[in-house]
């Protein structure tokens, strides 16, 4: 069976907070665990009031207080909008917390509008520009490969799985020549999800790290007793995506039944794009789209993404997912 992972926005819903919000990710993660997923991965986004997950490394360490051997991870940290240095202290520290079991994945969009770069008092744009130089350094910090000037305490020596993320070519260019696993956000940019994954098996260089390419694929994927209950859980993130798309993001909203057909023929055919990476429904249903799609791109692991509004149906779907791909 294809090993099954989780990336979770640490979602806030209308009617609840941030509180809220990080105590059920702790749940999510602990029935993650329970149901054998091999990772929980929490996404840097800023400037949101619907995602609680922006400091990552501070949500991690209250995940991974809530499990115990899941691998808990970053998936990912959005380097440019900080210096290697500090990611390497941070999931040093964190390593030291949990050893053996972080993963570190890294990305080179900010993960918000431009405005973050006038927070965050950084040039964003020409930061994204050293992201590869940024990654091997980041790298060095850790294992000492390259002579720097300066140790990260805590950080160097620690044991942390390092990914690279991407939505295009570049990513997974630069997977390849260093050796690093591959993951694809094809969960809400599935255009090159092909060309991507063709790209980084062929060009691939072994390392230390890795002798093999190791590709993951996101999908979004809620699983409920039936298709249609599904269906209606989905409208929940299919709701959040248009508001964002749309410019006007905000807390996760309560389902709507129908809720795609009373959309303009723009905002259904947006949400029909990412059909592709998407297994909503009963569990046969849902095992079934998640089998073609391991088919079609021959992934090493899919990362499952999708919010519910209500917390409890998430966890769920995530038993009803792992029940049904097991069988």
């Amino acid at each position: 069976m294809i090993p099954l992972s989780v990336l979770d926005l640490v979602p806030v819903r209308e009617g609840g907070g941030v509180g809220e919000a990080l105590a059920e990710a702790g749940r999510l993660a602990a029935a993650a665990e329970a149901a054998g997923y091999k990772r929980f991965w929490v996404a840097e986004h800023h400037a949101s009031p619907g995602i609680a997950g922006g400091a990552v490394s501070v949500v991690l360490a209250h995940i991974g207080h809530c499990t115990r051997t899941i691998r808990i991870g970053a998936g990912g940290i959005m380097l440019p909008n900080h210096n290697p240095f500090v990611i390497a202290e941070q999931f040093g520290a964190l390593d030291a917390l949990f050893p053996g079991r972080v993963d570190l994945g890294l990305g080179r969009a900010p993960g918000a509008a431009p405005i973050l770069a006038q927070a965050l008092r950084k040039d964003l744009g020409r930061a994204a520009e050293y992201f590869p130089q940024d990654v091997v350094e980041l790298r060095a910090l850790f294992t000492g490969d390259i002579d720097l000037p300066i140790q990260a305490t805590p950080g160097f020596g620690a044991n942390v799985e390092l990914w690279i993320l991407g939505s295009s070519l570049f990513g997974a260019q630069l997977a390849a020549r260093l050796g690093l696993p591959y993951a694809f956000a094809s969960h809400f940019a599935p255009d090159h999800l092909d060309s991507a994954l063709e790209a980084y098996r062929a060009q691939f260089r072994p390392s230390a790290a890795f002798a093999q390419p190791h590709a993951m694929a996101a999908m979004t994927v809620i699983c409920a007793d039936t298709d249609a209950e599904a269906e209606l859980l989905a409208s929940s993130q299919d709701q959040a995506f248009v508001r964002l798309r749309s410019g006007d993001p905000g807390k996760l909203p309560p389902p709507i039944s129908g809720y795609r057909a009373t959309l303009p023929e723009s905002a259904q055919a947006m949400l029909e794009r990412l059909s592709v990476a998407r297994a909503v429904g009963s569990p046969e249903t849902v095992a079934a789209k998640i089998g073609r799609f391991v088919e079609r791109t021959r992934a090493d692991e899919i990362i499952v993404s999708g919010a519910t509004h209500d917390p409890a149906a998430r966890r769920r779907s995530l038993e009803l997912t792992m029940q049904a791909v097991a069988r």
